[in-house]
């Protein structure tokens, strides 16, 4: 008991000693309400200093509460407060009382330390320091920060002049990245309020959805709240404020789904933070018996910067031997010879670890070294972080956590997305059992199917909106809008715009597109030739009617011609006897009936077996087959093109032949991205094409694709041509046989889903696409609405049921020989029975037997197909040859008698 007593007494003297030789310092605040959030940081300070490290310095303070606007009352204070002895004064954030405070201290080299912004200091100072960053560093952070948003305009609204400090930076990013369809930077001064409703409604409808917002803190909540009752705090929106407080400010009542970033310059989530938080709390408790609930998203920037500013001072005391304790006063004409000391020393204390990061001072007292952590009000971690040192950004959040974040305000809302109606993207679906379809379910196509595979993996809901008119929209130079679907995002009645839109440069320089989800070009469409029906004598059309006429009667000519001619010449008449030497008789064998013979062997290639022998009669002859050569070889060569006609090639082949022509008319879509690409192409061809189509009468252009599909189809002699995209004429080409792609593309570009420009959702949506394009989700979407859905049949069945093939001499298109053929033969047989029966009357008569008797012998004579010799005469058998000769003994006494009463009338006579 003895010891313990005398180790407590020991202990006693020790902290007696210890507080006799400590040097008590005096630190002067200035604020202008109490309580303020300075003492917290303050009374930690002297806490920590004073009894907890124990070191060789003890702090006290001095808390004066200012006018705002009263200048005299406030150099009054700070005289009072620099009288009282203080090594340093820490100034208030006002800028009409500041400056006084600032000169008074300069005066009597008292240090003056500031923890709020202020314009960078340019005059030379050695009892000045800012513990807030330099306004023009922060300024560039700021527009560092702007620059990697991406953001293609936007809208400055600023309360002071001080905001348009901290935005100089920006406002120097419109003579670097400005556009010339659009201003990119529109400053409005918030003025007239507190309601700024009517500065709201000057953009309302534009196409301007990017706002930076420079406001002090406690304007922020009432301003957004005036622009919600606008409806302009939705998805659409992007806000960024500039208040390094704005992650005080409590937006739940707000209906929050913009996109609003913020800025500070320390890490929410430190270590340092959450232990300073924890001590300051334990601190007010233990020693001031206040229990008070301090958060990184309720502690203000000027509470951290005091606490850095406290540190960085006491730690400065602490290693500074001999301070003067001789007081001054705003009367005397002393100075505080230690003020610079004590300035200099604190910029350039080091092994210290601020809560506002790195901290670096220059010759002027300026912050110059900091970090700017950015944030989103829907994020606990920063997204991205600014060092002012090196002046470069950092993104610290990774592709999969802003793909979260994006999608977390999709999930708040109904998406509303923006279409038309177009085969196959979308169309009106039919109920199976009559019933009316309400929602979405009252559509159907490839549109809705995308549509609905991405909000199953974002997991949001959505619903289809018509756009006006049904078009996909173009810019109206003359009202600087647009209509249909960029409209429809523009002016805020969608969140995407979903259906063929295809990717261009100026679409894109409005809104802003995920990647293709289906690649396409230019094409043209064109009608195949219209199938004739079958000829059956299409041998006969080589030659007109009056070449076959012609033809027909010099045969007819030649014949007879050399039919004369023969008889004429010495050279064809022929001794009929070779062995007689000196025949009486001579013979010609060129009658009519061999003429014809010898003209038609000729002509039919087949030549003949007799030939004339006269000089005169050969010529002529000759110069028959001159004619017989040239005649069948051309009707040869033309027969074959007309019977192959439908392989022959195509008039136009590529758009260099349709551009030469001026046979074929060609239009497009007026308004589309086809239009818009002649009419911005560079190449002269394109250019020459859309000039000739904007003077055609009647217009060639058309208000919808399937408008110019029924033109190409109604154009009689395929005299028109549609130029649109190669996916909508491989739809179109699939039912209507007799529609054709003509030649390769003529651009290659992508259908895409628009959405307002710098979308926070883009990412998200661009991950989806890539997902299902992954999966071979897009290929079968693609293959269901051209092809498996269809109620049409499909062309390429049809080709190959009917197997018609143009190239092939079917029999429809030969059945004419055939028929000649047929018709030939058959007068050939009757021409035989004819003859046949003629030689049976003949040989009746030749050979007294009556004419059935002889046609008997002759049908059982040809019957017998063994037989190959015949003779002259025929046998005749006995009963018919007895009947024969009674016949003609009958005729012989008939006969008889007939000339014996003959002479009896003429002896008569004579008598």
């Amino acid at each position: 008991m003895k010891n313990l007593t005398w180790l407590l007494l020991l202990v006693v003297y020790i902290n007696l000693c210890y507080c006799f030789r400590r040097k008590d310092y005096k630190l002067g605040v200035v604020v202008h309400q109490t309580p303020s959030d300075a003492e917290l940081p303050l009374n930690d300070t002297i806490i920590k200093t004073n009894l907890i490290e124990k070191n060789s310095i003890s702090l006290t303070s001095n808390i004066q509460t200012i006018s705002k606007i009263d200048i005299f009352e406030t150099s009054k204070i700070v005289c009072n407060l620099i009288s009282d002895g203080v090594v340093a004064v820490f100034g208030p954030p006002n800028r009409i009382t500041t400056p006084v405070v600032e000169s008074t201290c300069k005066s009597l080299s008292i240090p003056y330390i500031v923890t709020s912004w202020r314009k960078t200091n340019t005059e030379e100072s050695n009892v000045f320091l800012n513990f807030h960053p330099d306004a023009d560093r922060l300024a560039k952070g700021i527009a560092e920060i702007i620059r990697s948003l991406e953001w293609v305009g936007f809208i400055i609204l600023y309360e002071d002049e001080e905001g348009l400090v901290n935005l100089q930076e920006v406002i120097k990013l419109q003579s670097v990245e400005k556009t010339d369809n659009q201003d990119f930077i529109r400053i409005e001064h918030l003025v007239g309020g507190p309601d700024y409703r009517h500065i709201f409604k000057k953009f309302q409808n534009s196409t301007e959805n990017n706002i930076i917002l420079d406001c002090k803190t406690e304007n922020i909540l009432p301003i957004l709240k005036q622009a919600a009752q606008l409806d302009m705090v939705d998805i659409r929106y992007n806000y960024f404020l500039t208040s390094l407080d704005a992650h005080t400010v409590d937006y739940s009542s707000l209906n929050l789904t913009a996109n609003l970033t913020t800025i500070r310059i320390f890490d929410n989530n430190s270590e340092n933070l959450k232990y300073t938080l924890q001590k300051w709390s334990n601190t007010a408790f233990e020693f001031y018996r206040n229990a008070v609930d301090i958060r990184p998203d309720t502690i203000s920037t000027e509470t951290v910067l005091l606490h850095d500013a406290l540190l960085y001072l006491s730690t400065a005391l602490k290693d500074m031997p001999n301070i003067s304790q001789e007081k001054v006063n705003c009367f005397g004409l002393g100075e505080f010879i230690d003020g610079p000391a004590i300035i200099n020393a604190t910029k350039y204390v080091e092994g210290l670890s601020p809560v506002t990061g790195p901290i670096k001072f220059d010759d002027y007292g300026n912050r110059i070294d900091f970090n700017i952590y950015v944030y989103t009000h829907l994020d606990n971690q920063a997204i991205a972080t600014y060092q002012a040192q090196n002046e470069m950004l950092q993104l610290t959040r990774t592709s999969e956590e802003t793909n979260l974040a994006s999608i977390s305000n999709l999930k708040r809302i109904k998406v509303i997305v923006s279409t038309r109606i177009g085969e196959p993207y979308l169309m009106y679906a039919e109920s199976p059992d009559g019933t009316p379809l309400q929602g979405n379910d009252r559509y159907e196509g490839l549109t809705k199917d995308l549509m609905d595979e991405i909000a199953n993996i974002l997991e949001f809901q959505y619903e289809i909106y018509l756009t006006e008119g049904n078009i996909y929209g173009k810019f109206i130079e003359s009202e600087k809008r647009w209509t249909g679907l960029i409209g429809d995002l523009l002016e805020g009645r969608a969140h995407l715009a979903l259906c063929d839109l295809t990717i261009n440069q100026q679409r894109r320089s409005y809104v802003d597109f995920s990647m293709p989800f289906m690649t396409l070009g230019i094409a043209i469409m064109h009608k195949l030739p219209a199938k004739e029906e079958a000829n059956p004598f299409a041998f006969l059309d080589p030659f007109s009617t009056a070449v076959w006429i012609y033809s027909a009667t010099l045969y007819l000519v030649v014949s007879i011609v050399l039919y004369f001619i023969a008889r004429m010449t010495p050279g064809d008449w022929e001794n009929p006897h070779p062995c007689d030497e000196n025949p009486t008789v001579l013979e010609n064998i060129w009658g009519l009936k061999n003429c014809h013979w010898a003209t038609l062997g000729t002509i039919m290639n087949q030549g003949c077996d007799i030939l004339p022998k006269g000089i005169s009669s050969r010529l002529a002859l000759s110069m028959w087959w001159f004619f017989a050569l040239i005649i069948t070889n051309s009707y040869i060569a033309n027969l074959t093109a007309f019977l192959t006609k439908a392989n022959l090639e195509p008039p136009i082949k590529n758009v260099q032949d349709l551009a030469k022509q001026n046979k074929i008319k060609y239009g497009l879509l007026e308004g589309g991205a086809t239009e818009q690409f002649f009419k911005e192409s560079n190449l002269s061809l394109y250019q020459k094409m859309y000039v000739d189509m904007k003077a055609q009468r009647p217009s060639v252009f058309e208000k919808d694709n399937l408008d110019g599909v029924q033109r190409v189809q109604n154009t009689k002699n395929e005299l028109y041509a549609f130029l649109m995209e190669s996916t909508g004429i491989e739809y179109h080409v699939q039912t209507k046989c007799d529609l054709k792609q003509v030649g390769s593309w003529l651009d290659s570009k992508g259908f895409g889903i628009a959405m307002p420009m710098n979308a926070n959702y883009r990412g998200a949506i661009d991950k989806a696409i890539l997902q299902l394009q992954e999966a071979g989700k897009l290929s079968y979407l693609k293959e269901k609405w051209w092809k498996l859905k269809r109620k049409e049949p499909l062309c390429e069945n049809i080709r190959s049921q009917n197997k018609d093939d143009n190239g092939d001499l079917d029999l429809a298109r030969t059945s004419g020989i055939f028929l000649v053929l047929t018709v030939g033969v058959a007068i050939a047989i009757a021409l035989g029975l004819t003859e046949f029966l003629w030689n049976v009357r003949n040989i009746s008569v030749e050979e007294h037997i009556s004419f059935w008797d002889a046609l008997k012998i002759e049908v059982k004579f040809a019957a017998n197909i063994w037989i190959t010799k015949k003779k002259i005469k025929p046998v005749v058998s006995e009963s018919t040859s007895s009947e024969s000769k009674s016949e003609k003994d009958n005729k012989s006494m008939i006969h008889s008698f007939l000339q014996t009463a003959s002479s009896f009338i003429n002896l008569q006579q004579s008598s």
